[in-house]
Formats: C-alpha cells, sequence, structure tokens
C-alpha cells in the first residue's frame, strides 16, 4: 500500500512538473513574440510580425513621402526634397503613429533634365510606378495611403493621380498632403524670390541634413529670375522654368538660417501630424469612393 501510494504522489510531482515547464515554455515564447510597445516608423526596419502590429497601431495609415533627384543651386544636394520630405515624414509619425514607406523618388522633373544628378523618368513609368506602389500598400493593409510631397515639381502630377483612382475600383483612399512651408510667421525672411534652394530650402536642410549644406558655394551662381519669355501669367508652356531660371537656382541660399529652418520645419511636422489624425478619422472617404464605383457602372439609373 506504501509503495502504491509513493507511485501516485511521485506521478502526481512529475505530472505537476511537467506542466510547470510547459507552461514556461508558453510563457516565454509569448514573450518572444509580443511585439515592442515602441514600433520602429519605417517600412524596412520592421519584422514581418512587426509590420503586421505597425498596421493595426497606425489603423491602416501609412506614409508615402515624394522627393526626387534634381539639383539644389550650387550648394544644396541632389535629394534635398527627399531628405527634408523624409524628415518631416518620419518625426510626425514619431507622434502619430504611421508607418513610412522608403524612399521614393521616381516624380516629375523633366524641366531639370540638363542638369547633371537629374533622374527623370519617363510620364508613363511615374504614374505606372506610383500606382503599383499604392497598390502594393493597400495589399499590405494600407488602407489609408497618405501621398507627403516634397518636391514642387509634383503639385500637378499627385492631384491628377488623386483624381485617377476614381478610374476603376480600389478598396484604399489616396490623400495627398501638399504644404511644406507656412504663410506667415516665424523669423523674418531676406529674400522675396525664394522659389528653389533659396533661403527657406537651405535653412530646413540645415535642420534636416546640415551636414550636406555648402552655405559658402550659394553665391557662385546666379538664383536670379532671368526674365527669358514675355507670355501673360494665364498661358502656360513646359518651359517656363527654364526660362526663368535656367541655372536650376532660385533664390539666395546664403540668406538660409537654422532659426527659420527650425521654425518652417517644426510647421511642417506639426502640419504632417494633424494630416495623420484627420485621416484617421476619415470613415467617410472609402464609403463614398465604393458608392460611387458602384454608381459609375450604372449612370443611367442616377438619380438627382
Amino acid at each position: 500500500m506504501m509503495t502504491r501510494t509513493r507511485s501516485m504522489t511521485f506521478s502526481v510531482l512529475l505530472l505537476a512538473f511537467l506542466l510547470r515547464i510547459l507552461s514556461t515554455s508558453h510563457l516565454a515564447q509569448a514573450q518572444s513574440v509580443a511585439p515592442p510597445a515602441k514600433l520602429s516608423v519605417h517600412w524596412e526596419e520592421l519584422t514581418a510580425a512587426d509590420f503586421r502590429e505597425g498596421i493595426h497601431r497606425s489603423q491602416g495609415t501609412c506614409l508615402l513621402p515624394f522627393g526626387i533627384l534634381e539639383k539644389h543651386g550650387p550648394h544644396l544636394p541632389l535629394g534635398t526634397d527627399l531628405l527634408d520630405v523624409r524628415y518631416a515624414a518620419l518625426h510626425a509619425a514619431e507622434q502619430e503613429y504611421a508607418i513610412v514607406f522608403p524612399e521614393y523618388y521616381f516624380g516629375q522633373i523633366a524641366e531639370a533634365r540638363h542638369e547633371p544628378g537629374t533622374v527623370a523618368y519617363s510620364r508613363e513609368m511615374q504614374l505606372a510606378l506610383l500606382q503599383e506602389t499604392t497598390d502594393e500598400m493597400a495589399r499590405n493593409g494600407c488602407k489609408k495611403v497618405i501621398i507627403v510631397n516634397g518636391h514642387g515639381g509634383n503639385e500637378s502630377l499627385l492631384p491628377y493621380f488623386a483624381q485617377s483612382q476614381l478610374d476603376k475600383p480600389h478598396d484604399y483612399v489616396v490623400y495627398v498632403f501638399d504644404r511644406r512651408s507656412p504663410e506667415s510667421g516665424g523669423p523674418a525672411k531676406k529674400t522675396s524670390i525664394d522659389m528653389h534652394a533659396g533661403e527657406s530650402e537651405t535653412s530646413k536642410m540645415m535642420i534636416a541634413r546640415p551636414d550636406t549644406v555648402h552655405v559658402d558655394r550659394a553665391n557662385s551662381e546666379s538664383g536670379a529670375d532671368q526674365h527669358r519669355q514675355n507670355l501673360p501669367e494665364d498661358v502656360y508652356t513646359g518651359i517656363w522654368w527654364y526660362a526663368r531660371f535656367p541655372n536650376h537656382y532660385s533664390g539666395d541660399g546664403s540668406a538660409a538660417t537654422q532659426e527659420l529652418g527650425k521654425f518652417q520645419m517644426d510647421w511642417w511636422i506639426d502640419a504632417v501630424v494633424k494630416a495623420i489624425r484627420a485621416v484617421k478619422g476619415d470613415d467617410v472617404s472609402l464609403k463614398l469612393q465604393s458608392e460611387f464605383y458602384e454608381k459609375s457602372k450604372h449612370p443611367l439609373e442616377t438619380q438627382p
């Protein structure tokens, strides 16, 4: 009897021991796959599991910072627009979580093809690649894609792209955010012409990537308006920019200051944060888009 009791006791203890090991193992596994409290906002830095969690935390909201590769006067790097917009987008996403797509610079820059280092894709490639990119982002859970524009040459391309999303059904919405500088406020500016690589853009680069700014070279070329065309303002031609600024430089980068750069960059980051929050709260656009797609199949049935 004693032997049987000891055997039962041993069995119970062994079972309890095994259950404890199993429980500890499951706990360790759970801890090993649990997402970190702070996720990277960089798409390319996330593991597959963390990416899934990132989509959940961001409510399916992802940023596509859109830059370009072009000359920026004699003193700023070719990737100025890309570096600036990514700085703003990444810092905004840190404040209001969103996943930020990797470097994207496949936009409109035909007017700078005469300058070294410019990468200018065809219009067909620009639209096709952007469509493929947003489609793939959406397939991975980004049902709200905010294109944050960092390049003035995209100001016509991106609204057209957004409008073209109505051509056929999509299960996601494309939003375009295209404000890079405040209209007023901050340190007083010293220059009146400030369209490209001038006072504002150089100042922002002093914040985003000061190591790439060469202010001592800013006056080695002219950023003055050459006025080589005589057309009314409401008559557009593609050569207008080259006619005015053949050096692909508009303004005076030597007037830049870190104080102006910090004010403008802080404003830009805050503006992107507000845009992310507004998009996250938007539960109407996708419904209306779906309604439109359905009605567009039967236009004769549409009633006023």
